[in-house]
């Protein structure tokens, strides 16, 4: 491929019930609800996108809640492990403030010299809490809630787990990444100059059974396209070398194509452009319910099919810790 992406543009999950998971990632991680729609292709079900102040790519976490959806197996053929950027210092807080609420969370160091902490959300889905020994220059959210010295600065890596490596390695080297590591049965790829944001981790386990996307589980992993153009150019290089490509999707703040990497983990590649406030300010992000122009004929009918979502006011500590 003569075309190469900058790292992690989003990771997509699918939940249970949204109230809970809207709790979670704004009361107890601290990101920003940057963009409340729906999903475009099964309106009935919201799409809650999470991130940082404006939702820039690499920030952003972005769930299809079903509530009452059954619940999920992580194994291979899927993204296992979805991890954020938190400061150096901030591992000591971290661990109190996840205590302090309720959720376990297991302290490891590995050879890159990264401390980690893991844990689950309120639906099984695995997370982890990465301070990297470079450091991460990208702005966290400040919510009033987590300290912005604490805060996440964004994603860190995925982690795809596989029964064998050479294909997806493969893969991943046509989208631009390199092996920078290896430790035991897990190979550490990055795009660009690496650094947070721009990891893949192979995880190898032949013997796993194979993953099953529901609840608690990653639907797709999203790396970067700097502009639209560039995106329609990978589209054809992809098909050129004979990987099935869906059309170019308008997801009204970026473009997409999905694919399969060989190892069946699905793949996006999302535009950069044009961005969260394409329908509404930046200050307003989050706020109501965005429908593209497609759907906004049947708001009414949407609206009365999606569960009442409850969402605290931004910036008030008292309404996000309660």
């Amino acid at each position: 491929m003569t075309i190469a992406t900058s790292g992690l543009h989003h990771v997509t999950a699918i939940a249970g019930n949204p109230q809970r998971n809207a709790d979670f990632y704004l009361k107890t991680l601290g990101l920003r609800l940057v963009k409340s729609t729906v999903n475009f292709d099964d309106p009935g079900t919201y799409h809650l996108y999470y991130g940082d102040e404006s939702g820039r790519p690499g920030s952003l976490m972005t769930f299809f809640p079903f509530d009452g959806a059954p619940s999920g197996r992580q194994g291979t053929g899927q993204a296992t492990t979805t991890s954020f950027s938190v400061p150096e210092h901030s591992i000591g807080w971290w661990q109190k403030h996840l205590d302090d609420v309720g959720v376990e969370a297991s302290h490891i160091r590995n050879r890159d010299g990264e401390d980690a902490l893991t844990f689950r959300d309120p639906d099984g889905l695995m997370l982890s809490l990465v301070a990297h020994p470079q450091g991460d220059p990208r702005a966290p959210w400040d919510n009033g809630v987590v300290p912005a010295e604490h805060g996440i600065r964004g994603l860190h890596s995925v982690t795809l787990s596989v029964t064998q490596e050479e294909a997806t390695a493969g893969m991943l080297d046509g989208l631009g990444l390199h092996l920078v590591s290896e430790e035991g049965n897990r190979f550490r790829f990055a795009a660009g100059d690496g650094g947070p944001g721009t990891f893949a981790d192979v995880l190898v386990t032949p013997d796993a059974p194979r993953g099953m996307v529901a609840a608690g589980t990653v639907h797709h992993v999203a790396w970067r396209a700097p502009d639209q153009q560039t995106q329609a150019n990978w589209r054809q290089e992809l098909v050129g070398s004979g990987v099935s490509v869906t059309s170019i999707l308008d997801r009204q703040y970026f473009r997409s194509i999905y694919f399969r990497e060989p190892g069946g983990t699905l793949l996006e590649i999302a535009s950069d452009d044009p961005g969260f406030t394409a329908d509404e300010p930046l200050l307003e992000l989050g706020r109501a319910l965005k429908l593209p122009p497609w759907l906004e004929p049947n708001r009414e009918q949407i609206e009365a099919t999606l569960p009442k979502l409850n969402l605290p006011s931004e910036n008030n500590p008292e309404e996000l810790s309660a």
